[in-house]
């Protein structure tokens, strides 16, 4: 058996700059075994070759003395975090053709053989080249599948400062895109178009008509201007940041590197620029329609509630030992840590993860308070993080402690992350001002998991930011600097990795609202302007940092607004509106092709189903949540006491929780974060089975049908 390292992103189409990231893909010959030496045993191909990526990556990404080589990501491999680090030639072809979404397949069309045999990409490429370059694919749906692509990444960055000449509106993933959107509209029928070099595919466009020569000329100009540009960005920290700095100096110093003799200058040749590009971009996707307003109003709605509280065990039954091996054999989201940070392993202790929520708090703002400068302060936390969610995880694995311990242990350790995030704000403040902010009227509000004190996994933060306009004679400007000094604080991507994905969507007027909002306009708007998927989602609010009285006292005076309002409601209207954002999340997430996968989340008789039912019984019969004690499970109980619930509605959900909730979670420790059964993963699935003391697959499956039906069954006589 031979392996193949495919390169993609700008390794593949070798444009690689400073501080790039280096997107690899691992594919083996075929299935096997080794034949093993002296006292090894031999081990399946899988198995070995899945070895063989860790070793390379760890190889080139792993932190010394001197630094790193590079930073290796492989979330673009099928499946992303939750898929096998090396998949052999057969299972790769199968996914990108059966499975894999259209952003992916996009790709692909900067892929090459990298290192390795050669022959098996050239098998690989040859098999799915006619599904990433469909022969039978409509223009119309080539651009439009380009557009949504594109319009996720600018989702994704709403709340970005500054100008970003990657990202940003004519940026160069603009004409990244332009190219690669008409590769996929008329390369199926035209394979001369079909060129992983951004600039070698304009020239080809144009020779077909498809650019005009001025459109060409512009393009080209602009992709060399902004790429010189972001090179001199990167050499300048050797930090992956594509943004031109606020600073004026730091403007002018990246002008003359650029060779302009004043600043405004550059920066109209900056404007001009971006602007050529976004012209020609708005004229390719002209015809295209997609419909914003429900993409952004859906995926605000995009939230996990918290998770049971009730100590639901892993698993005492399965066969998983303490030693490394086993952990990485149970977890590949375990062995990415280790990949990313061998040094983490030497100080591993497995057998009770961090000892409490003092010791989590303790790490993170010692790792802060040790250091001096931002650079220095975000690996100290990145390098802190690491080390207790390994902790955290092998404990886990090794089922020395239960789900709820692991969740509690996970949420503290985002708190102290938080925590940590202000302390580096207030000193970065403090740096930008030339003033000492010893308080920060800021108060961080945690919404889904984190709000309900259940985060697991990968799991996104979603907060809202709030200040106090009366405390400190700053303005919103000064806020919304430090929100952003804040979230690039934990989720900034360094060489080191990032702590969490901050998502802000949910705050009020979503991505047209202010990056932080004055208490006195959060209540107003709530009172006022919300609407009704907003008050099922504020349902749990929690204050989890910052100024922590500021935020007890909002938790208090936005909990009592939703259930002032709701008490104002029609019992039929609320019930009608929360079936329909329910089905509607549903819907929107099925996927024709996918039908077969089995979504626990988002699907039918999934955990929305549980938790939208519960918030609309929360506030048609005013019932907020137990400041000692927000879990599902403790929430259902508490319904149940109080009426809402018959004895035949809250059996059924109880149990159907506690499953589904231990069912997520080891799927997030198994595989990775994803609401999908993983069914075509047969050892992932047999590990999870185990875990959840069940005899086999099929017993899982069985459970989780029956229990998928009573709580569809439950959710439709509720809203009903």
């Amino acid at each position: 058996a031979e392996a193949c390292i495919v390169s993609l992103g700008k390794l593949g189409s070798r444009e690689l700059n400073y501080a790039s990231d280096i997107d690899l893909l691992f594919i083996y010959s075929d299935e096997g075994r080794t034949s093993g030496v002296g006292s090894r045993e031999p081990v399946s191909n899988r198995e070995y070759f899945i070895k063989l990526a860790e070793t390379v990556v760890r190889l080139v990404g792993q932190q010394t003395g001197e630094g790193a080589a590079y930073r290796v990501d492989l979330r673009l491999r099928p499946h992303g975090r939750v898929g096998p680090l090396a998949m052999s030639l057969a299972d790769t072809t199968r996914y990108y053709r059966n499975e894999a979404e259209a952003w992916e397949r996009q790709v692909l069309i900067r892929s090459r053989s990298s290192a390795g045999d050669e022959s098996i990409f050239r098998q690989f490429i040859g098999s799915v080249a006619g599904t990433v370059f469909a022969a039978d694919i409509s223009v119309a749906d080539a651009l439009r599948s380009v557009r949504s692509s594109k319009q996720k990444i600018d989702l994704e960055n709403i709340t970005a400062k500054g100008t970003n000449v990657k990202l940003g509106i004519g940026g160069i993933r603009e004409i990244e895109f332009i190219a690669q959107a008409l590769q996929l509209a008329y390369g199926g029928r035209d394979r001369w178009l079909r060129s992983p070099h951004t600039l070698i595919s304009l020239v080809r466009l144009a020779d077909r008509k498809l650019l005009t020569d001025r459109e060409l000329t512009e393009l080209a100009d602009a992709y060399a201007f902004l790429r010189q540009l972001e090179h001199i960005l990167q050499m300048e920290n050797g930090l992956q940041t594509h943004t031109i700095p606020n600073e004026v100096g730091r403007r002018g110093l990246i002008a003359r590197r650029m060779r302009f003799a004043d600043l405004a200058a550059f920066e109209s040749a900056v404007a001009g620029h971006m602007r050529n590009v976004n012209q020609v971009f708005k004229r390719i996707f002209a015809d295209v329609n997609i419909d914003q307003t429900v993409d952004a109003a859906n995926s605000n709605l995009s939230y996990s509630p918290n998770e049971i509280d009730l100590s639901v065990s892993n698993g005492s039954t399965s066969a998983v030992g303490s030693g490394i091996d086993d952990l990485i054999r149970i977890s590949p989201r375990f062995a990415e840590i280790l990949a990313a940070d061998p040094t983490v392993a030497e100080r591993l202790d497995s057998s009770n993860g961090p000892n409490d929520v003092i010791q989590l708090r303790a790490r993170m703002l010692n790792a802060v308070a040790a250091e001096t400068d931002l650079r220095s302060q975000l690996l100290a936390m990145r390098t802190a993080w690491r080390r207790s969610l390994a902790e955290i995880m092998a404990a886990d694995i090794a089922d020395a402690i239960s789900i709820s311990e692991a969740k509690k242990q996970q949420t503290a350790l985002a708190e102290a992350s938080i925590e940590a995030a202000i302390m580096v704000t207030r000193a970065e403040l403090g740096r930008r001002y030339e003033a000492v902010f010893d308080q920060l009227p800021l108060a961080v509000m945690g919404l889904g998991k984190l709000g309900g004190a259940g985060l697991d996994y990968d799991s996104d933060l979603d907060l809202v930011m709030v200040y106090d306009e009366h405390s400190m004679a700053k303005g919103p400007e000064f806020y919304a600097r430090a929100v952003e000094i804040f979230v690039n604080t934990l989720s900034a991507m360094t060489r080191n990795g990032s702590l969490y994905r901050v998502d802000l969507r949910l705050r009020p007027h979503s991505k047209d609202g202010p990056l932080a909002i004055s208490r006195s306009a959060f209540a107003e708007y709530m009172r006022n302007d919300s609407a009704i998927w907003e008050l099922l989602a504020f349902v749990k609010l929690r204050g989890v940092g910052g100024d922590h009285g500021l935020a007890t006292e909002i938790e208090n005076e936005i909990r009592n607004i939703i259930h002032v309002r709701a008490a104002t409601m029609e019992p039929a209207e609320l019930a009608a509106e929360t079936r329909r954002i329910r089905l509607g999340l549903e819907q929107r997430r099925a996927d024709v092709r996918r039908s077969r996968d089995i979504d626990i989340k988002y699907g039918e008789g999934g955990m929305l189903d549980i938790y939208f039912a519960i918030r609309f019984l929360q506030l048609r019969d005013n019932l907020p949540d137990d400041d000692e004690n927000r879990s599902t499970g403790r929430t259902l109980v508490r319904l149940k006491e109080a009426g809402s619930l018959a004895a035949s509605e809250f059996y059924p959900m109880l149990a159907g929780y506690e499953f589904l909730s231990a069912l997520d979670h080891n799927i997030r420790l198994t595989v990775g974060r994803t609401t999908r059964l993983p069914l075509a993963n047969e050892k992932a699935l047999a590990i999870i089975a185990s875990r959840m003391d069940l005899d086999s697959p099929k017993s899982l499956l069985v459970r989780l049908l029956a229990h998928r039906l009573e709580i569809r069954s439950v959710f439709e006589r509720i809203v009903n």
